[in-house]
């Protein structure tokens, strides 16, 4: 799973962790020291079961850069670990691969973790599976429209 010499990287996130959206509350909301639109170039975004997985192809995928305090990198990064199901490096039960990859922030490359689909599940993808037009999760086609702001 997780070791100490893994460095504390930020996150590259493009589903339901992205700002607003359900686990971004839950496992991100208080603990980020900053958040930036970000995008994935190399990459292809599929609908999965109320979220999306990201696998390898050619494309690119808008996300958001996660960067969290050194101190609480090692608890976050177990944590999704865990939601994303993933065990280890090539772990046969793995769900998504946690990853380095370089993404572009603010028009600069950096490196980052990105959990991609399991190589299993990226081949059930691409022979079955329903991309997203843009590599936006939150431009979806279907996507429920976000919540309007009630005036007194």
């Amino acid at each position: 799973m997780t070791s100490a010499a893994e460095p504390p990287l930020p996150f590259f996130v493009y589903g339901t962790l992205r700002p607003g959206e359900r686990y971004h509350r839950r496992f991100l909301r208080g603990r980020t020291l900053r958040e930036r639109p970000a995008l994935l170039h190399g990459a292809l975004l599929y609908e999965g079961p109320g979220y999306p997985y990201a696998i390898a192809g050619n494309g690119t995928i808008t996300g958001t850069l996660i960067e969290v305090h050194p101190t609480d990198h090692p608890e976050l990064l177990a944590a999704l670990d865990e939601l994303e199901e993933y065990r280890g490096p090539g772990h046969p039960r793995n769900l998504y691969d946690r990853l380095v990859r370089e993404v572009v922030v603010d028009g600069r490359r950096t490196r980052a973790w990105v959990y991609l689909a399991a190589p299993r599940l990226a081949r059930e993808l691409l022979a079955h599976g329903v991309a997203i037009p843009g590599g936006d999760w939150l431009s979806r086609p279907g996507r429920p429209a976000p919540p309007v702001p009630r005036t007194p």
